[in-house]
């Protein structure tokens, strides 16, 4: 009864709903791990010292101790924890399963730690790599590059908490044919990213919308401001773009991990402390105390911003095991808010959306990844036609520029 196309979409079901589950389950049990940890390095140990909370020596100490401790996994474990998240796009080859351990290891000191990067890459890394290992043995007639697709989209479902970013991500890479038309082809990868998106929702929300108000009707002029917000968040990524790979080759003249890593968590330390400790961590949660306060000023969001693009590209150039979506999303709220307050004509809604497109953007130069963080931040279905059309003079300012990403040394 079934066509054969239909036959197929149904044969990989299962191991779609399987993959998105177990990809979600992964990274739930990793946060939960890193708060955990958080929780205790941040809390409970000043507090038993009688420490602040937002004591400076503390905030020195524990970055430096935290590239400490996942320098020595880096150097001692199997594999050396996994590739360097400073040369590798956000979905890369599959790795072995030897480096895994270290990896998730290096990924939750350095998220309880205080390092500004988030869970991303590493929970990717190490979901491609089991979907890919375990696939090849259970269905070796289906090729890694399947599995690969499977995993990646479902660890996009569990990391945003919906299957629309990864449907977006993957429409530009799944071109269709004249025999599988693309849904056919997104078909099992939207089911993996489904299934990945409702595991987490059992466990924890991810909060990335924030309270902006409401935007109410579009103005031709608001499309102007909304260009030059984006392309004001392109400038400042680009410095970020030219200092990461300068950085990571300068960084890793000492040859050792554990200085190179123990430098980056000191250097980390010292930008806390001037940031404050809302600059601290991967910047989700950060970025919603950034929405909700009400004494930040203009000079405020500004440093707030600065610290946190530099700490995103100290922590990426010294090998830290991390993603930068999150921090770079955070750095862009920051910058949106501070734009709003310094010119408040222009809607904070604008001002916070358009900033996100342009820095994400930059970022992973990945059209629809952005527009989906910018909805998502700011989610009032009156900004997506403006967020369209300012997408466009974007990505003409960014065609053939480099990309946000370390050179490989021979």
């Amino acid at each position: 009864m079934l066509h054969p196309r239909a036959r197929t979409m149904l044969l990989l079901s299962l191991p779609a709903l399987m993959i998105g589950i177990a990809s979600s389950l992964i990274l739930v049990v990793v946060m939960k791990v890193a708060a955990l940890l958080q929780t205790i390095l941040w809390q409970s140990i000043p507090l038993s010292l009688g420490v602040g909370l937002d004591s400076r020596v503390w905030i020195v100490v524990m970055l430096t101790l935290t590239g400490l401790a996942v320098g020595l996994v880096i150097r001692y474990s199997p594999g050396h924890a996994g590739p360097d998240p400073a040369l590798e796009p956000l979905i890369g080859a599959p790795t072995g399963t030897g480096p895994l351990p270290g990896l998730i290891l290096a990924l939750i000191i350095g998220l309880a730690g205080g390092v500004s990067l988030g869970p991303e890459h590493p929970i990717m890394s190490v979901n491609i790599a089991l979907a890919v290992a375990i696939g090849a043995r259970v269905f070796p007639r289906v090729n890694a590059l399947d599995w690969t697709i499977l995993a990646a989209s479902g660890t996009i479902g569990a990391l945003f908490g919906t299957p629309v970013a990864a449907a977006l991500v993957f429409s530009q890479t799944l071109s269709g044919n004249g025999e599988a038309p693309l849904w056919d082809r997104l078909f099992a990868p939207l089911i993996a990213a489904a299934a990945g998106a409702l595991t987490t929702s059992l466990f924890f929300e991810p909060h990335f919308s924030l309270p902006i108000p409401h935007y109410g009707q579009m103005r031709i002029v608001d499309i102007f401001s909304g260009a030059i917000v984006a392309i004001i968040a392109i400038a400042v990524g680009m410095v970020a773009v030219w200092c990461l790979p300068r950085l990571h080759t300068l960084l890793h003249r000492l040859k050792n991990p554990i200085l190179v890593l123990t430098l980056g968590g000191f250097l980390l330390g010292l930008l806390g402390v001037m940031g404050g400790h809302i600059t601290l961590f991967k910047g989700l949660d950060e970025m919603q105390q950034l929405a909700f306060s009400q004494t930040l000023t203009a000079s405020d969001f500004m440093l707030i911003a600065m610290v946190k693009l530099a700490a995103l590209v100290i922590a990426a150039a010294s090998g830290f095991r991390g993603g930068r979506i999150f921090p770079a999303v955070f750095v862009a709220v920051a910058l949106g808010l501070m734009l709003h307050a310094h010119v408040d004509a222009v809607p904070a809604a604008i001002t916070v959306s358009c900033a996100i497109l342009g820095l994400v953007l930059v970022v992973t130069r990945d059209g629809w990844l952005s527009l989906f963080m910018a909805a998502v931040v700011v989610p009032d279905t009156t900004l997506l036609p403006l967020l369209c059309i300012v997408m466009l003079p974007a990505w003409l300012l960014l065609a053939g520029k480099p990309v946000m990403m370390a050179q490989r040394r021979e």
